[in-house]
């Protein structure tokens, strides 16, 4: 599924872009902002439950769903600092017995890391990235948009959309020019949806039985750094890091997690001495659990296991806890400290249990 959309998910770039993720943004200004937001932001509201909710029973489906795109990169050039930029659309839903979306949350992990002419990392590698959800209002695209929404505004009226809908019926949404065909649909999103509907069928290809029931409430969870990003050298390509951790969950009435899944996405965004972009753009950025064996952990790992089994292992860990009990788990230098826990995860968790502590939080 996710190989069939990706050639929808992103139009080309445009250079007088302020909002721009996979081309699903509206266009406001004309310099874009490789640096992270340094001043406060405002939140987006937990999304309320939706007007189609879904009179669901028994036991319900979680699942993630990803769709990356690094198209918007830009060369640095005498003018002025270059962009590697990562968009990351992040899906979570649960799924009841009949193949419909109980509940949907839509969140991007948008990162700009500035790259010079000289081939040098002009961004902050200690700062923070809040999502697109995370900057809320501050986001600051309710000014500019046509509709007089801001960005979480619209992704939640398109996650409202999608309760009570089944696959064919995403997968056969209108879509005219990379927007909404529906007027109603319209009405509440008017920035492009194909990337939300990619990262959603994915999602609904990937729910899974982890434990979730009728009732739950779904949250969803992101972290962004680029601690990792490196200059570019004569000799060597730099690296533009942007990795991303999420967790989606399901908590019980008594804030329990019922379900968990951990993921990553790891981009990196190479670049040459003079700044300018060498990753191929239109390349098909995986997450980690979707990497799988080729991710490549096993033949390195101590306990000979694979990213997405260490993840996998650590969620189902959390299951049947609550957010202060998974906080409190033993960690020594950034690993389980356990030694049962630690025979099947040897990844630090500290990054983990970050994510699953916004997404308990985010679980209303």
């Amino acid at each position: 599924m996710k190989k069939n959309l990706v050639a929808l998910m992103c139009v080309a770039a445009l250079s007088a872009t302020a909002f721009v993720g996979c081309g699903s943004e509206e266009t406001v200004e004309t310099t874009p902002a490789p640096a992270p937001a340094t001043t406060e932001s405002t939140p987006a509201p937990a999304p309320e439950s939706s007007s189609n909710a879904v009179a669901a029973e028994g036991e319900l489906l979680t699942g993630i769903g990803t769709s990356v795109s690094i198209a918007d990169s830009a060369d640095a050039s005498s003018e002025g600092d270059g962009t590697a930029q990562c968009d990351a659309t992040i899906a979570a839903v649960t799924v009841d017995s009949n193949g419909a979306i109980v509940e949907c949350v839509i969140d991007i992990a948008q990162t700009k890391i500035g790259v010079s002419s000289s081939g040098k990392i002009t961004s902050d590698l200690n700062a923070e990235y809040p999502s697109k959800r995370e900057l809320g209002d501050s986001y600051g695209m309710k000014k500019a948009s046509v509709i007089g929404k801001e960005w979480y505004e619209q992704a939640d009226g398109f996650a409202e959309w999608a309760v009570g809908k089944t696959k064919s019926d995403i997968s056969g949404m209108a879509i005219s020019e990379g927007l909404a065909g529906d007027a109603d649909l319209a009405a509440s999103v008017s920035i492009h949806v194909t990337g939300f509907q990619a990262a959603v069928l994915e999602a609904m290809d990937n729910a899974v039985a982890g434990g979730a029931q009728a009732g739950d409430k779904l949250g969803l969870g992101v972290s962004t750094n680029i601690a990792k990003s490196v200059d570019a050298t004569a000799d060597e390509d730099g690296t533009a890091e942007a990795y991303t951790t999420i967790s989606v969950l399901t908590v019980n009435g008594d804030g329990v997690i019922t379900s968990s899944i951990l993921d990553a996405v790891q981009a990196k965004i190479t670049f040459d001495a003079n700044g300018v972009i060498t990753a191929d753009k239109n390349a098909e950025v995986l997450s980690k659990d979707e990497l799988g064996d080729a991710y490549g952990m096993k033949v390195a790992s101590a306990i000979g296991k694979e990213w997405n089994e260490q993840a996998a292992s650590y969620a189902e860990y959390t299951v049947g806890k609550t957010v202060d009990e998974v906080q409190g788990t033993a960690v020594e230098e950034g690993r389980a400290a356990d030694a049962d826990l630690a025979a099947s995860v040897s990844v630090h968790i500290t990054d983990f249990n970050a994510v699953i502590a916004k997404a308990v939080a985010n679980a209303k």
